[in-house]
């Protein structure tokens, strides 16, 4: 294949990626519009009940045990919003996959580089999991209000005190590095994987960084609201500024120490 060609064939995966991964998150973000509007249940009052976020205005007594299917809805949302979050960020490095596959495996780019994705959205169905048990622990307290924010100021100011700490830890600066440098990990990893397993295992590997880089902020969502599009908006940014721009550990480091004072000032207000 001439070099032009050659040159070609990359611009149209890199366009064929970039629209698959535009789509998955539009729908992503359709789906949460949808089910934050369902919810919302037009100001309506609310005791008593808790919402099911299946976009059917589907509500339960707060003291019903959950259902399996409330179990299944609710997993499905935090799935949508790790999605919405979590792709926009990931994009370099996928981009990245799929260039060193095209050059290292000709005509075999586009599929490693989709394995490659759902490796790294596996990791973060595992968290959507584990967010799902934790909202329903949250819930048999009552930590939680109808619209799945925190009813307890004090575990909201302890969520926003401990959010901001781990911005200021190791771990997150170890995690960060590796999402900050997408090259370098797939470099330092054996590089590209022609196969399917092993492009799958190589972006699971790669979720599981970004899982210890931003675990904690999708945590706040506990105390900030998990259906408040405002702050799944600002905090899928703060992830994206992080991750892209060359100064990201220190607006890591910044939000920290905003959560942490936010934490602490909510920690202070009356009862």
């Amino acid at each position: 294949m001439s070099t032009s060609a050659l040159e070609a064939v990359l611009q149209r995966d890199r366009a064929v990626i970039i629209a698959a991964l535009g789509v998955l998150t539009a729908l992503a973000w359709s789906d949460l519009v949808w089910l934050a509007d369902d919810m919302a249940m037009g100001g309506m009052d609310m005791t008593g009940y808790r919402m099911i976020p299946a976009g059917q205005a589907l509500m339960m007594p707060a003291t019903s045990p959950w259902q399996p299917i409330e179990f299944a809805y609710v997993f499905v949302m935090w799935v949508a919003m790790m999605i919405g979050m979590m792709t926009p960020s990931a994009a370099p490095i996928i981009l990245v996959y799929a260039r060193i596959g095209r050059q290292a495996a000709e005509g075999r780019a586009l599929a490693p580089a989709a394995w490659f994705t759902s490796g790294y959205l596996l990791a973060w169905f595992g968290f959507s999991l584990a967010a799902t048990l934790a909202q329903w622990a949250l819930e048999r307290p009552a930590l939680l209000t109808p619209m799945m924010a925190s009813a307890s100021k004090i575990v909201a100011g302890i969520l926003l005190m401990l959010a901001g700490l781990y911005q200021w830890t190791p771990l997150k600066d170890v995690c960060l590095s590796r999402c900050q440098a997408p090259l370098g990990f797939i470099l330092s990893r054996g590089g590209f994987r022609a196969t399917a397993t092993g492009s799958l295992i190589l972006g699971l590997r790669h979720g599981i960084y970004c899982l210890g880089c931003c675990w904690a902020l999708m945590a706040l969502l506990f105390a900030l609201g998990v259906m408040n599009l405002f702050w799944i908006v600002a905090l899928a940014i703060l992830v994206l500024l992080e991750k892209v721009i060359p100064s990201g550990r220190l607006i890591a480091r910044m939000a920290g120490i905003a959560f942490f004072a936010g934490g602490v000032w909510m920690l202070l207000q009356p009862s």
